[in-house]
């Protein structure tokens, strides 16, 4: 199992359109949807991680995450503490963005 630190954009791009579930005290599991995995291409340097961003759907509700790291489970993946910020509503869904530098 990687670390956070070592994790890459491609890491993730098996998973996409798969639910990585946040389960936390006091709250009823909720399953975000990775939808889109994106490198940025600005500041590229040889042997130093392509930083980059992962966005995810929550479900279909008038509640939303606010800003804060979260526990997120993959079956395949593991745990991951993942910061997310809530970026826009998508059709009744919060996209949330957490980004790797």
């Amino acid at each position: 199992m990687k670390t956070l630190e070592q994790l890459q954009s491609n890491d993730f791009v098996p998973y996409l359109n798969q639910t990585f579930t946040i389960r936390s005290k006091g709250m009823k599991p909720v399953g975000l949807e990775l939808v889109f995995v994106t490198e940025s291409r600005t500041g590229f340097r040889p042997g130093v991680r392509q930083p980059f961003a992962l966005y995810f759907l929550g479900p279909e509700s008038s509640q939303y995450l606010l800003q804060n790291t979260y526990r997120l489970e993959h079956p395949e993946m593991g745990v991951l503490n993942l910061f997310l910020v809530p970026r826009a509503l998508q059709a009744g869904r919060m996209r949330y963005e957490a980004i790797f530098g």
